[in-house]
């Protein structure tokens, strides 16, 4: 290869680069531009809440009732607790899934309000065959609130419950661990109990006082040892020779 080709070459991979980071640039620009633009659009959208959410309605119901008065961007509901849930079932009621609360974005604050105000305290109405009809709207615009208060919301309550559960199952398994334990004692205490009747049963003449108390558990704990009259006469002797010895010095 010659000194030319090189050089043509060094020139090629310098407008690779060129070209790459340009197009690099403009990637990210568009990107910016589009976050802009959907930071923008959030701020026009208007958010309402839902205190209660009648029985046998979803999310795909709710939009379709909703969306004869506005665009509709987002409808989250919140599913009920499951121990509602279990006891409903249980109870003979209705087995499909149940929600206690909702929030519906529009595309426009001002048709949250206005649905809002519109509906709240009236009758759902729709089908008389629907099993929500003669239930009433419970929903409130929420002012200066924002979908990603939502989600931020909802994730701290997901830890939250996580945190929680971990709790429950930490101590769930402390119980479980100090039951085993008090089973283990248990049997020991029964194998020793057979092995001394066995005991018995070939010595029968063997005392029952003292079968009583190798069957009885006792915990040993390490105590000082008391003084003695030995040790406090030997005491009080040395104290006399000590005297003794330093008033002959003086």
């Amino acid at each position: 290869m010659t000194e030319t080709d090189h050089d043509e070459s060094n020139n090629n991979l310098l407008k690779e680069d060129k070209t790459e980071d340009k197009s690099e640039q403009t990637r990210k620009s568009r990107k910016k531009k589009r976050l802009l633009r959907e930071a923008k659009e959030a701020d026009k959208r208007g958010v309402c809440y839902m205190s209660r959410i009648p029985p046998h309605m979803d999310p795909l119901k709710l939009r379709q009732i909703l969306s004869q008065y506005g665009d509709i961007e987002r409808i989250y509901l919140s599913p009920e607790n499951p121990a509602a849930q279990l006891h409903r079932k249980r109870a003979g009621g209705f087995r499909g899934q149940q929600f206690s609360e909702g929030w519906i974005e529009f595309t426009k604050k001002g048709v949250a309000k206005r649905v809002a105000n519109m509906l709240n305290g009236e009758q759902i109405g729709g089908r008389k065959r629907s099993s929500f009809y003669y239930d009433l709207w419970n929903i409130k615009y929420l002012s200066k609130f924002k979908w990603d208060d939502l989600t931020a919301e909802t994730a701290h309550q997901n830890a939250e419950r996580e945190q929680k559960s971990a709790l429950e199952l930490a101590a769930a398994k402390r119980d479980r661990d100090a039951y085993r334990n008090q089973v283990d004692m248990s049997r020991q205490i029964s194998a020793k109990a057979e092995r001394l009747g066995k005991k018995q049963k070939v010595n029968p003449d063997s005392d029952v006082t003292t079968i009583q108390q190798e069957l009885k558990v006792v915990r040993k704990f390490p105590q000082t040892q008391p003084f003695t009259e030995s040790s406090s006469d030997k005491k009080s002797q040395l104290s006399k020779d000590i005297l003794a010895g330093v008033f002959s010095s003086l």
